[in-house]
């Protein structure tokens, strides 16, 4: 009998008060059950793509020529230790680009950031040195033509090599060893974790390497233009032999250079000014065209060469063309 005459005191009709309590109990029980977010979707910036592109077509490109003056001993002379080594820095700053992209999406860490990082630095550095010792190995080829084929000119080859490629070394460990700006954002330049005094003495080191390249260049045109008039004296040849011989060595020369400077002076430019602050798509407008300079190194300093040129083709067709086995070097191949 007393449960029959228990009040409704709220005045809401019962099923109300049933289904009110019904819900209680339903979100009692959720607020108990963990929530499982959906995981976030991982976008990919298109700069990136276009960056693991570039370096996947810079590795194989390279990796031929690697290839080729490897499996061939006939390719030991110091200009091919020094195109070799040419290739083998683009080759390395290619891998570099690809692990940095597989390592930002799928990786992702300190420790990777640093050593891909200095991977990146190392190789791109010991790239434009061995643009530079490429250029000091013409310009000696040219000015000391009678003693140029000689043991000292091997031995000085090899301690370029070691002089290059120890300080490339250095400057890619750095960021390791500890100067980097991954506990100091306000220190940081456009390329994270590098700090803005490691990338400035990058640039600067730069503009000092492109002066000496440019220096030397001018000098090796005074010297290419001598040889062909002097050859065209000799050989009885017309004034206008002479002219079209010497404009396609200075044009050549100026294509080497321009192509250079063309690729690297914008980020190098760009770094000195700018620091993490400025919207990334500046910085990566600026670096990739740098990675293009990799990409255009085979095509100019070792597919034009002749030697590797046969070698190619016994690679590929087991045979040499007849245009390349009766081919003479002249004053404009430099």
């Amino acid at each position: 009998m007393n449960e029959h005459l228990k009040v409704n005191l709220s005045g809401l009709p019962r099923d109300y008060l049933d289904a009110g309590a019904a819900e209680n109990v339903s979100a009692a029980v959720s607020s108990q059950v963990p929530v499982v977010e959906p995981e976030p979707e991982l976008v990919v910036n298109p700069w990136d793509i276009v960056l693991c592109t570039s370096g996947t077509l810079i590795s194989c490109e390279n990796a031929i020529v690697v290839l080729i003056i490897l499996h061939n001993p006939s390719l030991r002379a110091p200009m091919f230790l020094l195109i070799g080594s040419l290739a083998l820095a683009d080759l390395l700053a290619g891998i570099g680009l690809i692990t940095n992209f597989v390592f930002a999406y799928l990786l992702q860490s300190e420790a990777t950031k640093l050593v891909t990082i200095g991977l990146i630095v190392a190789s791109f550095s010991a790239s434009v040195c061995s643009l530079l010792a490429i250029t000091v190995d013409r310009y000696l080829s040219l000015y000391y033509a009678l003693t140029y084929h000689s043991e000292r000119t091997v031995t000085f080859t090899y301690v370029m090599l070691v002089m290059l490629w120890g300080t490339s070394i250095c400057l890619g460990l750095l960021p390791i060893m500890g100067w980097n700006c991954l506990r100091d954002e306000s220190t940081c330049s456009v390329v994270r974790p590098l700090t803005k005094n490691n990338a400035a003495i990058l640039s600067v080191s730069f503009l000092f390497m492109f002066a000496l390249m440019l220096q030397l260049y001018i000098q090796i045109c005074k010297i290419v233009m001598r040889h062909a008039h002097q050859i065209a004296l000799q050989h009885h040849f017309l004034a206008t032999s002479h002219y079209v011989t010497t404009r396609k060595g200075v044009s050549t020369l100026a294509i080497i250079l321009g192509t250079f400077a063309a690729c690297w002076m914008p980020f190098t430019l760009y770094s000195l000014i700018a620091d993490y602050t400025y919207p990334s798509i500046y910085t990566y407008a600026t670096l990739l065209p740098a990675t293009y300079n990799s990409i255009i190194n085979p095509v100019i300093y070792a597919f034009r060469n002749q030697e590797i040129q046969k070698a190619l083709c016994l690679v590929c067709c087991g045979c040499i063309p007849p245009s390349l086995s009766q081919r003479a070097r002249s004053p404009s191949d430099v």
